[in-house]
């Protein structure tokens, strides 16, 4: 189906104001909020995943990292379900392409300077490994591993998270480039949008280099913070050990109890 600006301008509108509000919706503060404690006023005051993990421990970093990807995955895949099978004019670019990056742009703009909270947000990286999981989700999925792994191996947390996200997005430009700029180079109408995807995808990122830009100095510098996560998984382990070890004496315990009660019942 053959669509023009005309035709769309209000649905993107739509599309980009609800992707900024739900962007507002931040988990980080929620979990805390539930826990009698105000996230944005602990440890490094970032309302993420990292800062959740050192606070409430791994297990609620986990889940406000999951929370804050599907953040961006509902967006993005609405927008690919309203407007696929749509086209801008005689080119070959599906207008859900251009609706995905602008929920996607939207939504971590939102995360990041959410107006509910005076523009003060998280850093958007889960959001934006969201938003690439529904266009990109194979590359997505290995750099995100890859991205763990190195978190895991260095215990820097910020160059993970450009591990996590700079290849999805330079994935995402090049399957656009060869789309458009390659296989149609003389279309006119499409280039413009194909032009403004690009840009889209562009700003992600760079949105959230903004939102990094002092976990960079500190990288620079050889002075970024560490994410804790080796000490979590030492600290989760022991935990389950004694955990194990309390709930195995109780029950001893209890039996030990039951068999004196018998004893004496006897007598």
């Amino acid at each position: 189906m053959k669509m023009y600006f005309t035709d769309l301008w209000w649905g993107f509108l739509l599309l980009a104001i609800g992707s900024y509000f739900l962007g507002n919706v931040n988990f980080a503060r929620i979990i805390s909020g539930a826990k009698k404690k105000d996230i944005t006023k602990i440890g490094s005051g970032n309302p993420g995943t990292m800062n959740m993990s050192r606070e409430f421990g791994l297990k609620i970093g986990i889940l406000t990292l999951l929370l804050d990807v599907l953040k961006g995955v509902i967006p993005a895949l609405t927008a690919r379900l309203i407007f696929g099978g749509m086209y801008f004019g005689s080119s070959n670019l599906e207008i859900c392409e251009t609706a995905q990056y602008i929920a996607g742009f939207f939504v971590v703009l939102g995360h990041i300077y959410p107006v509910i909270f005076g523009f003060k947000g998280g850093k958007g990286i889960a959001t934006t490994i969201g938003v690439f999981l529904v266009g990109e989700w194979y590359i997505t999925l290995i750099f995100a591993a890859i991205a763990i792994i190195y978190i895991l191996i260095t215990e820097m947390g910020s160059m993970g998270s450009f591990i996590a996200t700079a290849p999805p997005a330079i994935a995402a430009l090049i399957r656009l480039y060869r789309l458009g700029f390659e296989n149609e180079p003389d279309f006119e109408y499409g280039l413009v949008f194909f032009s403004v995807t690009m840009l889209l995808i562009a700003g992600i990122i760079l949105l959230t280099w903004l939102a990094h830009r002092q976990n960079i100095k500190r990288l620079l510098a050889g002075e970024e913070h560490e994410t804790g996560w080796i000490d979590m998984i030492r600290k989760a382990k022991i935990k389950r050990k004694q955990n194990k070890a309390n709930k195995t004496a109780e029950k001893n315990n209890f039996a030990l109890k039951n068999a004196e009660k018998q004893e004496n019942g006897d007598k």
